[in-house]
């Protein structure tokens, strides 16, 4: 495989702007959270998109804020000062599962040698009553590296990325209207 340099001239990265495969990436933001915070809702590791803005759910075709703001009843957020907004109002937390991983692209799939986040940093601070998982990879990486430390069961609700065509986005908020019963 030859490399290609990105739009910014970086040598050593693939054209869509990630590092080559095999590479281990940190996650590049912390959680976002508020001392009224419930519920946490864990995603698996950020995509392209959500790396390339330093905030969660970025890419445009992700249904999550969707989602969110349909649950809320109030206008899906554009900024991520609307998104950080709708989420501390409503008394969410956002964090991913994974700290560290090897990953191509945005696929979850293809995540080795994941290390986990320290969901302790939202736990210790906020009255969480109930843990969710944005998809089954989020779910599976909280069972096996982060429930051992916590003790704490999460809920795997189904993933809101554009990959998850087979859920409309009706059938989401059906499913996610759970996170309104806490």
């Amino acid at each position: 495989m030859t490399l290609e340099k990105t739009k910014k001239g970086m040598p050593g990265h693939l054209p869509d702007g990630d590092k080559m495969p095999g590479q281990r990436l940190e996650h590049p933001f912390g959680p976002l959270y508020s001392a009224k915070s419930r519920i946490l809702i864990l995603g698996s590791f950020p995509s392209i998109k959500s790396r390339e803005q330093n905030f969660f759910y970025g890419h445009p075709q992700n249904r999550f804020w969707k989602v969110i703001a349909a649950l809320y009843r109030q206008d899906v957020p554009s900024t991520i000062p609307e998104k950080k907004q709708l989420i501390l109002d409503n008394g969410l937390a956002l964090w991913d599962s994974i700290a560290s991983c090897e990953i191509t692209g945005s696929s979850d799939a293809s995540i080795r040698n994941a290390k986990a986040s320290d969901v302790r940093i939202i736990l210790d601070h906020c009255p969480i009553k109930m843990i969710c998982c944005n998809g089954k990879t989020s779910w599976q990486m909280y069972e096996k590296l982060i429930r051992p430390q916590t003790g704490q069961e999460a809920l795997c609700l189904p993933s809101t990325s554009p990959a998850n065509a087979q859920w409309t986005l009706p059938k989401l908020i059906d499913a996610w209207s759970v996170i309104l019963e806490p």
